[in-house]
């Protein structure tokens, strides 16, 4: 996959109100994929849509929002977004589906 953009997202002050930033996520394999969002903070960080399939060459638009907290009472330190994906298996929907991430595939 590619993404735009590349490494990171920063979300800058105030915190005092959701800020949102979009992220561009492209297959850029000649396979169909899977992919997910995790976060390691839900309360903070979240992600619309969390998951989906792209097709080969195809693209989505993925909504990253940091809502509103209390700057400098919490450890924002370890708070990281992060995509996975895999192939899909041949021959599936176009539909996610959560156990294509579960086993050694």
């Amino acid at each position: 996959i590619a993404t735009q953009p590349g490494t990171k997202i920063v979300f800058n002050a105030p915190y005092d109100d959701k800020h949102t930033y979009h992220i561009k996520v492209t297959n850029s394999s000649a396979r169909r994929i899977g992919w997910a969002f995790k976060t390691t903070n839900m309360k903070r960080l979240g992600v619309d849509p969390g998951s989906g399939v792209l097709d080969p060459k195809e693209a989505a638009l993925i909504a990253v929002s940091c809502d509103a907290f209390a700057y400098g009472q919490e450890d924002t330190n370890n708070d990281r977004v992060t995509i996975e994906w895999t192939n899909t298996p041949d021959g599936a929907a176009k539909q996610f589906r959560r156990e294509w991430f579960q086993g050694d595939g």
